[in-house]
């Protein structure tokens, strides 16, 4: 039996290690490797690959995005423009989380001037202000990014439901309509949905839609997070104050 010193047995168990350690990276999902080592170039492929399986699984999983372009700042010529892109578009569907902010804040400025990534930029803003007839005129002419992710239609038009329940007691079906550029049996049967999973009602007598409250539509249901002072403490303090 071969005795080895501590140093060769040190070495041996580095060089044991090296040869192993590609079997185990693969082991590795990508969360957990974004984990381990977000700055390592050599991951690169796999969050890229990440991106595409997002895509059609119709998962999200914004860390690993954020690291992927963060890898793309310092890799400025591995970048690929289609895989960003592709991140902005699952960021914009996670509104009204600030995802795309985020996510544009790491892309150099000179990708930004793009056609593609200045028209996610505007598409960005309507969302942002709420001007949904112009965002689905602006998404209409670019199908090309848009329809390359599924479920992207459904995303917005969650958030538009979102928005319009912090805005609105009653909407009127022409405002909903709008927002989620949708009419007739398409709108009729969203609606139907949302009275079943939201509890939306439809009013009998205009047709519009009754949404549920919340301290945004209803501001007397926020909860006034201030200390309360009693009656009887202001009453104790004016003695002092004459």
């Amino acid at each position: 039996m071969k005795l080895l010193s501590p140093d060769n047995e040190s070495i041996e168990r580095k060089k044991k290690r090296e040869m192993e350690s590609p079997k185990e990276q693969s082991s590795y999902t990508v969360e957990q490797l974004v984990a381990v080592n977000p700055f390592n170039p050599e991951i690169l492929p796999d969050l890229e690959n990440y991106v595409n399986e997002q895509v059609t699984s119709q998962t999200y999983s914004l860390d690993a995005n954020l690291c992927l372009l963060r890898l793309y700042q310092f890799e400025p010529e591995r970048m690929n423009t289609h895989i960003v892109a592709r991140i902005l578009v699952k960021a914009l569907m996670a509104m009204p989380a600030p995802d795309f902010s985020l996510c544009l804040f790491l892309i150099p400025e000179r990708v930004q001037m793009e056609e593609q990534f200045k028209t996610l930029i505007v598409l960005s803003h309507y969302l942002e202000t709420g001007r949904f007839q112009q965002f689905w005129d602006e998404a209409a002419k670019n199908p090309h990014i848009l329809e390359a992710v599924p479920g992207f239609e459904q995303a917005i038009q969650a958030y538009a439901s979102h928005l319009l329940s912090l805005s609105y007691q009653k909407v009127p079906r022409s405002v909903l309509a709008e927002a989620v550029n949708m009419d007739g049996a398409s709108l009729d049967k969203f609606i139907e949905h949302q009275v079943a999973n939201s509890g939306w009602i439809v009013a009998k007598e205009d047709g519009s839609i009754v949404l549920p409250q919340n301290e945004f539509n209803h501001p007397e249901l926020k909860k006034n997070t201030g200390e309360n002072v009693s009656l009887e403490h202001i009453a104790r303090i004016f003695p002092i104050l004459g």
